[in-house]
């Protein structure tokens, strides 16, 4: 199944490191953290990526073109510029880099790759949050309900949107940003249907706002709640915590 990240925005909370790297370039431990949003994917079977790039595209472009050269063992014949491996550490990844513009918003970029999404169910997330959520246990809840999109509801602080679940878990309300009343909020990591496309209008789109308010009134937005660790890198804060969650544990979860 097809991963989308969201890989394009400015990330201005992180300024201190996005005026060098773009966000999901970020480093945790000795990877930056679209690599770790990956891994989690692959480690369900999903290894066929789509970046959404704009903000410093060429420094993602650059790490993904160079990355078997750099983690790997090879001899260069320096006169005809040949390359033989002796042994690779690259994962069985294809990646997709695919310029979304500088300036387009969440909506916008997704609405960019839509002739890549057009032949089925694709996975979605941002380029910023790490999580040891089960990618596949949310893709079968998502066959099961037969909506366009699945969204994963987290409860972390309130300091994001917030929605309001049914018991039979479908989404009544989204809102960006209010006051938690309720606790759950919109921790991506999306299953999606071609079909939302419908609701995105163009590069001004901001896909938590009028896409997925419009898909809960119709009935078209489900969540699959997870109550498991889910951290967002937004503030130094954040990523400090998450270096530290390395050096003690070795890994994120």
């Amino acid at each position: 199944m097809k991963v989308v990240i969201l890989a394009g925005g400015f990330g201005t909370r992180l300024s201190e490191f996005t005026s060098i790297v773009p966000k999901p370039m970020i480093t945790i431990g000795n990877k930056p953290i679209i690599e770790h949003i990956m891994n989690i994917y692959a480690k369900y079977g999903h290894n066929d990526f789509y970046l959404a790039l704009g903000y410093k595209a060429e420094v993602i472009k650059d790490y993904f073109y160079k990355y078997q050269i750099l983690n790997s063992d090879f001899c260069i014949n320096l006169s005809t510029g040949s390359i033989k491996f002796y042994e690779t550490k690259a994962p069985n990844w294809t990646v997709s880099l695919i310029d979304t513009g500088n300036d387009s918003m969440t909506g916008g970029r997704l609405l960019r790759l839509k002739d890549y999404l057009s032949d089925g169910t694709f996975l979605l997330t941002y380029g910023d949050a790490v999580t040891s959520l089960d990618i596949n246990k949310v893709i079968e809840f998502h066959k099961s309900h037969g909506k366009l999109l699945t969204v994963t509801a987290v409860r972390p602080s309130a300091r994001f949107g917030e929605m309001k679940i049914s018991d039979e878990n479908s989404i009544t309300s989204f809102k960006e940003k209010p006051q938690l009343q309720e606790g759950w909020i919109n921790g991506g990591f999306f299953v999606a249907e071609p079909g939302i496309f419908d609701y995105i209008i163009n590069d001004s789109s901001i896909l938590e706002r009028e896409p997925l308010e419009k898909m809960s009134y119709d009935n078209q937005l489900m969540a699959y709640k997870f109550d498991g660790f889910w951290q967002c890198v937004d503030t130094k804060r954040d990523k400090d915590n998450m270096d530290n969650l390395i050096k003690l544990k070795g890994e994120l979860w």
